[in-house]
Order: structure tokens, then C-alpha cells, then sequence
């Protein structure tokens, strides 16, 4: 039984330390590997590595470098000059489950629709991801481009060897649009 719990243990401490190192030779941390609208995306290596906080020169707390949290402020600050009200927070946490669809999430200090909502996403919302086994903290990203049947979104640290855009199905279902992933929460919209 100690035999077990040591694998195990050793096991656990080898997959946290995994997870903060740069596995992908390709890249180096905090190299530019895509832009939307001028905002560049930058790589993090391992989906637990940090490089410290980045913060604007007015003090606004854009995150962690080079986490998806840090590229969606850091995207909608530059952007659409949007400060958020509350600066922190893990990805999931973008997403306030007793806001109802098409209202204002007041932490965010934008609309919030849920997966399904009447309204359709569109390109420059905030997707928000629920946590998983392996992310307890979730993912959040931006909409890159809107088809009838499809988005694309823009991520930073979807980890080592994933890509920054990703696509996934949009459907209609009685005039409820729904984007096809089990852990997508929601999005939030700047109006």
C-alpha cells in the first residue's frame, strides 16, 4: 500500500511539474505566435508557467504572464479600452453563474450570455470555459470569427503543442444558438 501511495505521490508531483516547464522546443516563452486586431498572443509553454504579473501603466492588473486571462484584458483593454471592475480572478470565474442570459455581469462589466442563448456570439466576445481534471482554473478566449454553423477563437496557453485558434460548432437549436463543448459556459459582450 505505501508502494502505491509513493508512485502515486511522485506520480502527481511529476505531472504539476510538467505542467509549469517548456516542452515544446519550437517556441520560446513569451514569443509572439498570432495577433487579433494588433493584440499579439504570446506563448507560455506549460499551461501552469508563470512570468509574472503584467500590469499597464495606469495600474491596471492585466494577470499573469502569458495565462489566457492576461490576453483577454490585455485584448480588451487595447481594443476596446475596457477596464473591468473586478482585475482578478481565474478564467472560470469570468463567468458568473446567477447572472441570467442577456444581462450585465457588473463584475465583468459585460453582458453575459449563456451556452445556449437567444443571442448569437459574435466576433471580439469572451468564451469562458469551466474547469476540468486537468485545468481546475478553466480557459477563457476570444472570438475570432463567426460562420452560420461554426466559430473560431483565439486562445494564449491552450498549452505546448495546441494551437492559439481553435474552431467549434455553432448550432441552432429553436432559436437558441449553442456553441457544441461541454465545458463552454458562456460569453460576455461589450455593447
Amino acid at each position: 500500500m505505501l508502494l502505491i501511495i509513493s508512485v502515486l505521490a511522485l506520480g502527481y508531483a511529476g505531472f504539476k511539474i510538467v505542467k509549469k516547464i517548456n516542452l515544446n522546443s519550437d517556441y520560446k516563452i513569451g514569443q509572439s505566435l498570432d495577433s487579433l486586431n494588433g493584440v499579439k498572443v504570446y506563448y507560455n509553454g506549460g499551461v501552469d508557467h508563470v512570468s509574472g504579473r503584467n500590469v499597464t501603466k495606469d495600474n491596471y492588473n492585466l494577470g499573469l504572464k502569458y495565462q489566457c486571462v492576461e490576453f483577454v484584458k490585455r485584448y480588451y483593454y487595447e481594443h476596446y479600452h475596457h477596464k473591468m471592475p473586478d482585475a482578478y480572478g481565474h478564467a472560470k470565474d469570468f463567468f458568473d453563474p446567477k447572472v441570467k442570459d442577456g444581462d450585465l455581469n457588473s463584475n465583468r462589466n459585460l453582458i453575459q450570455y449563456t451556452n445556449p442563448s437567444k443571442k448569437k456570439p459574435e466576433v471580439g466576445d469572451l468564451v469562458i470555459f469551466s474547469g476540468s481534471i486537468l485545468n481546475r482554473f478553466g480557459h477563457v478566449a476570444v472570438i475570432s470569427k463567426v460562420l452560420e454553423n461554426e466559430i473560431q477563437i483565439i486562445q494564449q496557453n491552450p498549452g505546448p503543442f495546441s494551437s492559439s485558434r481553435e474552431k467549434f460548432a455553432l448550432e441552432n437549436q429553436n432559436g437558441n444558438y449553442k456553441i457544441d463543448n461541454k465545458r463552454l459556459l458562456g460569453w460576455l459582450r461589450k455593447e
